[in-house]
């Protein structure tokens, strides 16, 4: 069916529209010009249906738009400057789509965004450092072909929870003062070349990876301690060197999954892990550690998946 009719005597002429959700169902009709004739619209969500085309261009004069959820939708293109006008934008949601080119550096004016979710496209060149100028607590980016280096400016994201990077090719070292940075943290991946949520990383020719500070180190781990809130981290396939050091021991007890594989991390599994009681999932395989799986490791009753090899 086609969910806006032109034609239709009512179409396009509800100024004082706030919500439109039109979610999971099965339209076929490309995202109507007339949508900025909705000044007032403040959420619109399109995500699951059978939209084609590009993202819309004609949202500008939205000026109070508050939240914008294009997610799994058949959008190609770029996603378009024109959106870092939205200044009351605190929700862009853009994950699964068919989108290249960069990321606009004019998001960084979205001074209220919380949550930025662009994952999963095809988006390509560095992260904007003008990021660090808005109030992002969650930030997706994960399964693209960003590159370069994760830019300083994110560090001062205080109120950062949750940051997906993975599946890129980033480059370049961790922050010491990372844990610092994100007190907040529930979630830190950054995964190169695995995968994430089941779905398959795009594939490089090229070498990429983080590396410790230093090139032989993994001295950023002890600020996560920080992180009392940290649930989940993942930085499998990088190049981190060095022994796995014993303030892993002290992490939050929420701590549920730890992911270091395919490596260079070397020595042994510290003592103390034993105190993540919440710990379900521990892989360290492909690395360089050396010894045995040490018998404390039993008294993770909650373990459902150890990877050591």
């Amino acid at each position: 069916m086609d969910w806006w009719d032109p034609s239709h005597p009512t179409s396009g002429t509800s100024p004082f529209l706030e919500t439109t959700v039109l979610q999971n169902n099965s339209f076929r009709w490309k995202a109507p010009s007339e949508i900025d004739r909705l000044f007032h619209l403040r959420v619109l969500f399109l995500s699951n249906d059978s939209f084609q085309g590009t993202v819309p261009t004609n949202l500008k004069h939205c000026s109070e738009l508050k939240e914008l959820n294009l997610v799994d939708k058949k959008f190609e293109d770029k996603i378009l400057e024109e959106l870092g006008s939205l200044s009351t934008l605190r929700t862009l949601g853009l994950a699964n789509n068919n989108l290249t080119g960069r990321i606009p550096a004019s998001l960084g004016n979205l001074s209220s965004l919380t949550l930025l979710s662009v994952g999963d496209n095809n988006l390509e060149g560095s992260i904007p450092a003008e990021l660090g100028r808005t109030t992002i607590e969650r930030i997706q980016l994960g399964i693209n072909r960003l590159t370069s280096t994760i830019p300083s400016s994110l560090y001062n994201l205080s109120n950062m929870g949750d940051i997906k990077l993975g599946a890129n090719q980033l480059e370049g070292s961790l922050s010491l003062d990372i844990g610092v940075a994100f007190p907040h943290h529930s979630q830190l991946f950054h995964w190169v070349s695995t995968t994430e949520f089941g779905k398959a990383a795009k594939p490089s020719s090229q070498k990429h990876g983080l590396e410790s500070v230093g090139g032989d180190d993994l001295s950023f781990i002890n600020s996560l301690v920080n992180c009392t809130q940290l649930q989940r981290m993942a930085f499998s396939h990088n190049f981190l060197k060095g022994p796995l050091v014993i303030t892993i021991a002290n992490f939050t007890t929420q701590l549920s999954w730890i992911d270091l594989g395919i490596n260079q991390i070397h020595g042994t599994i510290p003592s103390g892990i034993e105190n993540l009681v919440n710990l379900t999932y521990l892989d360290l395989v492909m690395n360089h550690l050396t010894g045995s799986i040490p018998p404390y490791i039993g008294k993770l009753h909650k373990m459902q998946a150890l990877a050591h090899s």
